[in-house]
């Protein structure tokens, strides 16, 4: 999961027997990309409604749906732990990765040009994996984080290989205050010109769509230049708190 500051099927990917996803088509995409571009960071209010939070949390139970589980503590990612999901995926999360990715690309590809690269995203998520699957990254990512008291998650990027996505989302599935205390989203960005950290405020079912690795934003003199960005999860105080990862890479 983490570069740290801290075989599927290559093109169809079918999904296992859950309850659907609602679209992700329901926000303000505008609003979206506006929010990322100044901020590098963007919240979709109820993304999930509880009952479709908790079943995806009791899915962490079930071994048979992950390839890998991680926890944080042997290898200085923080503490608590997570599993990555094996293909096919559950049905709620290929239908939210491929519902989301289309409204996403065009924001990937506007940061591409405005950053002056080279790379250009397909309009759909299956052609984009098999671009990753042709480059030996063939592990899905989507992925369940765990915490308990006094877990937390370093500051990190998601990179995976050579083919990056620039953008990813966190769906938090527990609610704050109630089932878990602490455990803030934190977002820091670092530029030539100092560096700034924010804190987002997450519901159950709030997903936050976020920059992986840099973004453009307005140079001091005209121009554009680069920002790293990096999350984190800040140290849970008391309860138990899960998050749905969705990126959009496969890994090697």
């Amino acid at each position: 999961m983490h570069t740290l500051s801290c075989s599927p099927p290559r093109h169809n990917f079918p999904a296992l027997d859950t309850p659907a996803a609602p679209p992700a088509v329901h926000h303000d995409w505008q609003a979206v990309e506006q929010a990322l571009g100044e901020q590098g960071h963007a919240v979709l209010p109820a993304l999930l409604d509880p009952a479709g939070c908790a079943r995806l949390a009791a899915l962490y139970r079930q071994d048979a749906l992950f390839r890998s589980r991680i926890v944080m503590s042997r290898h200085g990612f923080g503490r608590g732990e997570y599993k990555y999901f094996a293909y096919p995926l559950p049905s709620p999360l290929h239908d939210l990765r491929h519902a989301l990715y289309p409204r996403l690309a065009p924001i990937a590809n506007r940061w591409s040009r405005l950053m002056k690269q080279d790379t250009r995203y397909p309009d759909d998520l299956d052609t984009f994996l098999a671009r990753c699957h042709e480059a030996g990254q063939l592990r899905p990512t989507p992925l369940i984080l765990e915490y308990g008291a006094g877990d937390y998650n370093c500051l990190h990027q998601d990179l995976y290989g050579e083919r990056v996505f620039p953008l990813q989302v966190a769906i938090l599935l527990s609610e704050p205050g109630r089932d878990f205390t602490g455990g803030e989203f934190v977002m820091t960005e670092t530029a030539s010109d100092g560096q700034r950290a924010d804190v987002i405020a997450l519901r159950q079912g709030d997903a936050v769509v976020f920059a992986v690795n840099q973004r453009p934003a307005p140079g001091r003199r005209g121009g554009v230049r680069k920002v790293a960005m990096r999350h984190g999860v800040s140290r849970i105080h008391s309860g138990r708190r899960y998050t749905v990862g969705l990126i959009f890479h496969d890994a090697r």
